[in-house]
């Protein structure tokens, strides 16, 4: 019974094993060590490691499978490996779902697949083994071993039977230093080629560059990548290149483009060309259609056109053909101008440019030859010493030769301050004849310069300068001296020599407790009383000239000025060069002080200072006059009435502390006063105003008065007028108050109007006013007539009726009310281009005794062409003093006129002159000027 059980056990397994190897042999082969059947037998499951063998010879091994016969479908767990001997692929994972009846093996976490030298990494695998096609997905990381090529991507598609990869997103291909990344890839095993497109960087670490674009192509045999669409590359981090398919060589590292292009360097220079190769390991570009811009997109930015040229990027050594330079609009300051050079060809470095056949200019571009140029042989510029030199150079004046120069050179435009020869000048004068001034300047230091000046006149006349110039930290020094030699004099036909020295210094103390301290010395001294006249335009153009060449002035000052008070004190002496009498000539001021101080600015509602000045003064030869001055003066704020008056008061108080020799103001012996001024200010301003004016109407009286006497200054010359009759110091006089008691009464009137925008400038302002006294004052200037009981009428009127037409008026009506002792009238009137002016001056009775007449007219033909005259004419001498008649072209580069000058003054040496000039200004080279009476005769 036990036999024949055991019996049937061992055919029931039996037919189990059959039935599985039959199966089997269908489509798999198992070789495992456990094996259970599940299911109904419709489901293997393998167990403890084996293999399982494909009928299309596929090995895959794993620790466990799972079998599902009625989907085909195998699951491998734990450490599977795919051999596909027939494709050579062999796929690595931890877990692998095979879908037979289609053929796709999905693997799922550390899968490697590995084919003929290459190696992918990924999460995840897709391999369809009909169209041999394998789908790498998350973390993908594909290593080409004999191209020692890696690639890093998230998803990846290899074509095994085209060995083809596609990538797509965030990809990164890495080979022997050169880096990709791009969106995606496409590369070919066989042709080993790869097209990188989506945001591409390629990077070479090791040459330092790295290139930009959205499509690019890596031929790896040929060491080639070439770019489609734009490009931007960075290389050795020092020059930025945009173009559009570009080429690069990696073995011979050259960078190409046969389209327009941009490079820029570190030093804001840009290199514009059509097309270029860069030579990268020599820093060399060449190129066609060069436009070369320096200090790109700054302020004065230069442009270079080079029609071919190569350029060594690293020592800025260059060559090139048919080269034009054009030189920012304001180097000259000038907007309108647009200097530049051409020439055939060019060559140069970083110090030296040299143009060949060059031509320079500095006017502005149009279709017609420029007004003036210089052409010439050869330009070279020498950056070191900043000079432009010429050889065999022509002057042209609209394209007309005038002037040929073998050899000449100039600083460049860039020079500030450098050692050369400054801007000649050519003159002609009817009084000092021709004349031509070649100043040189010399650069000492940093801080020192001089300019030395021979001016050469044809009447065998020298005169040379010698400015000296110096800046420290804390001050500065600045002298001019000239000497004249060979002048013969108009007045005594005499040769003589004449000279001039003017000096200021300035320092800057630097005193604690002060906000600022400063010591000025200034030095005026000329050798002939006409000099200056005499040799007016050729007198120094700088702070040093002499305001006033009548009169000389030589001073020391210090000024202290403090937070709380201002100190000043020095030394001055004035010489009139009008005053024959040498003795007489001279004022000097030795010493004098003034000191100010606000005591306070909110005192019994007012303001409260204290000032204090002294002087001793000699002038006419021993005439001797000193005092002290000390004031107090409080003003009180303005006190606005209920009625609408506006009201302030003033307390003036002035202690005088004097001695005199030989003096009509003071004693001989020291003397002390105490003088005092009260002044009560009164006004109503009336507003009136509508839609389209305001009118203000402005009544005023001021009430003074002086218990004690003043100085006498009953011959002194004062001008009282509508303005400055409501100043307390009105006279304008520092050791006394004006006498007596005193109301001037006046009237402000204005009218502004507000309706239209185009005259809200347009106005009418009238002012009057007038003095009343008890009693006539006999010290007070007679000139002034407020020494009268009732003064002049003072008045002045200003109409501007519109932009085009203003009228001034300013008058003295005698107190008759019948007599003007003073009128002038000034009158401006503007239509289109026409601007005319009128003066009439009259003085009579106690003003002076004086009658002229004035006036001028200018004349803009266009924007080129000026027309202008001017003269004056003194009625009482019958005499017209001068005429000024002037014809002017002008554009941005060159001026040409005629200038008729005509005067009748004459003293000493100088005498009436009558010069008809033609002028002619190459701007920026030189001023030219003759004699247009000569030049017609020529």
């Amino acid at each position: 019974m036990i036999n024949k059980i055991l019996y049937i056990f061992l055919i029931l397994i039996l037919n189990i094993i059959t039935s599985s190897s039959i199966y089997a042999a269908e489509v798999f082969n198992f070789d495992v060590t456990e094996v259970e059947i599940i299911e109904e037998g419709n489901k293997f499951l393998g167990k403890n490691g084996g293999t399982a063998t494909s009928n299309d010879g596929t090995v895959i091994k794993a620790n466990n499978f799972e079998y599902d016969k009625l989907r085909n479908i195998l699951i491998a767990i734990g450490d599977v490996e795919i051999d596909d001997k027939k494709e050579n692929i062999i796929i690595t994972s931890q877990k692998v779902t095979y879908f037979k009846n289609k053929e796709f093996i999905f693997s799922e976490g550390q899968s490697q697949a590995i084919s003929e030298g290459i190696i992918i990494n990924a999460d995840n695998f897709e391999y369809n083994k009909i169209t041999n096609v394998i789908d790498a997905n998350g973390d993908v990381k594909i290593d080409n071993k004999s191209e020692n090529y890696l690639i890093y991507t998230n998803n990846a598609t290899y074509l095994k039977n085209e060995e083809l990869f596609l990538t797509k997103g965030q990809s990164q291909a890495i080979n022997e230093g050169i880096i990709i990344d791009a969106d995606n890839f496409e590369y070919n095993k066989i042709t080993n080629i790869i097209n990188a497109n989506g945001d591409v960087k390629i990077k070479d670490s090791i040459n330092d560059y790295l290139i930009l674009a959205n499509d690019a192509t890596y031929y790896k045999n040929l060491e080639k990548i070439i770019t489609n669409g734009d490009t931007e590359a960075f290389i050795q981090s020092r020059y930025i290149i945009n173009s559009k398919d570009v080429t690069y060589l990696h073995n011979d590292k050259i960078l190409s483009s046969q389209h327009k292009s941009k490079i820029k360097d570190q030093d804001s220079q840009v290199y514009f060309a059509e097309k270029f190769n860069y030579l990268i390991n020599e820093e060399i570009i060449k190129g066609e259609k060069f436009l070369i811009i320096t200090n790109y997109n700054l302020p004065k930015s230069d442009k270079f056109f080079l029609e071919d040229g190569i350029i060594n990027l690293k020592n800025k050594k260059f060559i090139a053909k048919d080269t034009k330079i054009k030189i920012h609009k304001n180097i000259f300051a000038n907007t309108e101008n647009d200097p530049r050079i051409e020439g055939v060809s060019s060559k140069g470095d970083e110090n030296i440019t040299i143009i060949n056949k060059g031509v320079f200019t500095s006017c502005k571009k149009n279709d017609t030859c420029p007004p003036w140029s210089i052409q010439s042989d050869i330009i070279k510029h020498d950056k070191i010493k900043k000079t432009l030199n010429y050889k065999n150079a022509v002057l042209k004046i609209y394209d007309f030769p005038v002037l040929y120069l073998p050899k000449f050179f100039h600083p460049d435009p860039s020079v500030k301050r450098q050692s050369g020869l400054l801007q000649p000048e050519i003159n002609d004068s009817n009084v000092l004849g021709g004349s031509l001034t070649l100043p040189y300047f010399k650069v000492i230091s940093e801080n020192k310069d001089l300019t030395l000046t021979p001016i050469w006149f044809d009447t065998d006349t020298l005169m040379s300068s010698l400015e000296y110039r110096q800046e420290n930290k804390n001050s500065n020094f600045l002298s001019d001296f000239a000497f004249v030699n060979n002048y013969q004099s108009y007045t005594t036909k005499k040769t003589n020599s004449l000279s001039h020295l003017f000096l200021k210094y300035n320092l800057d103390l630097s005193l604690e407790n002060f906000n600022s301290s400063d010591l000025n010395i200034s030095i005026q001294k000329v050798s002939n009383d006409t000099y200056l006249n005499v040799f007016d335009q050729y007198i120094t153009k700088s702070k040093l000239r002499p305001g006033n060449f009548n009169q000389l002035t030589n001073n020391a000052v210090l000024n202290l000025d403090h937070q709380n008070y201002n100190f000043e004190t020095g030394v001055l002496s004035y010489e009139n060069l009008r005053i024959k009498k040498q003795s007489d000539r001279y004022q000097y001021v030795l010493p004098y002080y003034n000191f100010n101080k606000n005591i306070s600015q909110n005192y019994f509602d007012g303001n409260l200072s204290f000032g204090s000045s002294g002087n001793n003064v000699l002038n006419n030869t021993n005439k001797l006059e000193t005092n002290i001055i000390n004031n107090i003066t409080y003003n009180s704020l303005d006190f606005i009435s209920n009625l609408g008056f506006k009201n302030n008061f003033g307390i003036n108080l002035k202690n005088l502390n004097s001695i005199g020799k030989k003096s009509t103001k003071y004693k001989s012996i020291t003397q002390s006063e105490l003088i005092s001024l009260y002044n009560m200010d009164v006004s109503m301003p009336l507003i009136k105003e509508s839609e389209i004016s305001k009118n203000l109407l402005t009544p005023k009286l001021s009430f003074r008065f002086n218990p004690s006497d003043m100085k006498n200054y009953s011959t002194t010359g004062r001008t009282i007028d509508a303005n400055n009759v409501w100043t307390i110091n009105r006279l304008g006089l520092s050791d006394t108050y004006e006498s007596g008691r005193s109301l001037t009464l006046g009237l402000n009137y204005s009218k502004e109007r507000k309706d239209k925008l185009n005259q809200i400038n347009n106005y009418f302002e009238m002012k009057l006013a007038t003095i009343l006294r008890d009693k006539e004052e006999k010290f007070i200037p007679n000139n002034s007539t407020l020494n009268r009981i009732n003064s002049n009428l003072f008045g002045s009127v200003t109409n501007k009726f519109s932009d085009n037409i203003e009228i001034g008026y300013n008058f003295s009506l005698d107190n008759d009310l019948n007599t003007l002792e003073y009128n002038n009238i000034d009158t401006t009137i503007s239509l289109n281009n026409i601007v005319t002016k009128f003066n009439f001056i009259e003085e009579n009775g106690e003003r002076g005794d004086s009658n002229i007449v004035g006036g001028s007219i200018a004349y803009n033909l266009d924007d080129k062409n000026f027309f202008s005259f001017k003269t004056r004419r003194n009625r009482k001498l019958n005499l017209t003093e001068f005429y000024d008649l002037v014809y002017q072209y002008k554009n941005d580069c060159l001026t040409a006129g005629i200038k008729y000058k005509k005067t009748y003054y004459s003293d000493g040496d100088l005498r009436p002159t009558q010069n008809l000039l033609f002028t002619v200004t190459l701007f920026p080279l030189t001023t030219y000027e003759y004699d247009a009476n000569d030049l017609l005769e020529n």
